[in-house]
């Protein structure tokens, strides 16, 4: 009988920030270009991927010495009530789509390795306040979903040599009525402002699957939000 050799085992190949759309490209090179970048966009146009990619890159060439991202804390729906564990156990399960991002880019190890070592750090957003990020790369993801008081504070924790990258879907806010637009006046009012880029991708950005932008079509009437 012939024992057959295992093959060794391969590293899988780590994934490469590449815009696949015009606009994805333009939201690149905003971020590089400016210290505050503002990006709204539909599910699955890469508003996320982008940023956190490029958020890797950085803390790998040594342009940053840290990650730090946030998202408001609203659960869509009933919500899935008391979470068990300490404060990283809690928040999570909201944050696994940009955990799976980075993991992509950096390997699971070094994503682990990474945020032991604090170089990757996941912080609530209504614990930001009182912070100060120094040569970082702050995302705030789901944006939508912060208030205008939030994003505000959230603003103002970038500190020297920092970026900061506010990104959401303006159509699909989870706040209550009376709480929502805090994002959009922020894109409205900082739009002309030296050192901070607004963005926006379209369905025609959606590289998730084809059926979302005519889904979302059909969905939701150009101008109207939820």
């Amino acid at each position: 009988m012939t024992n057959r050799k295992k093959k060794p085992a391969q590293n899988k190949p780590r994934k490469k920030l590449t815009p696949k759309t015009e606009n994805q490209a333009d939201y690149i090179r905003a971020i590089a270009e400016s210290h505050i970048s503002i990006c709204c966009g539909p599910a699955g146009s890469g508003k996320t991927a982008v940023c956190v990619g490029l958020a890797c890159e950085y803390l790998l060439s040594s342009k940053v010495k840290q990650i730090v991202v946030t998202r408001p804390v609203v659960e869509s729906g009933n919500g899935l009530g008391y979470l068990p564990g300490g404060l990283d156990e809690k928040i999570r399960p909201y944050l696994i789509p940009i955990i799976e991002e980075m993991c992509a880019h950096l390997g699971r190890d070094g994503f682990n390795s990474l945020k032991d070592s604090g170089a990757i750090e996941i912080c609530p957003l209504e614990l930001m306040r009182g912070r100060n990020f120094h040569e970082s790369f702050i995302i705030l993801d789901e944006a939508q979903n912060a208030t205008f008081e939030q994003i505000k504070m959230f603003i103002t924790r970038i500190g020297r040599g920092s970026k900061a990258v506010i990104n959401g879907d303006l159509r699909q806010s989870d706040l209550p009525l009376r709480m929502r637009g805090g994002m959009e006046f922020c894109m409205d009012r900082l739009e002309d402002l030296k050192g901070v880029s607004v963005c926006e991708l379209d369905d025609s950005d959606i590289v998730r699957h084809h059926i979302i932008s005519k889904v979302l079509g059909r969905l939701c009437e150009e101008g109207e939000y939820e």
